[in-house]
């Protein structure tokens, strides 16, 4: 799945475990409860889509291109309060 276009849809509860999303673009995508395990998400644009998490740890994330204000959904893991 490397190279697709998510535009201004819902990806909701879709596993992703193991797959590659690389150079992907998630623009104005809700993502809530979205699994991303394993997955190849270098280079992949997040920056409008919303309510994703991924562990960074956990993932290909070289060069993910996410918004400051969604950085939460990368820290989850970590039980985090953050306003």
């Amino acid at each position: 799945m490397k190279k697709t276009n998510f535009i201004d849809c819902s990806v909701k509860e879709v596993d992703f475990s193991e797959t590659d999303l690389s150079m992907s673009i998630f623009k104005n995508c809700d993502l809530s409860n979205t699994v991303f395990q394993q997955t190849n998400l270098e280079k992949a644009d997040f920056r409008t889509a919303k309510n994703y998490a991924f562990d960074p740890a956990e993932n290909k994330v070289k060069k993910v291109k996410v918004s400051h204000l969604h950085l939460s959904g990368l820290l989850e893991k970590f039980d985090l309060d953050i306003d």
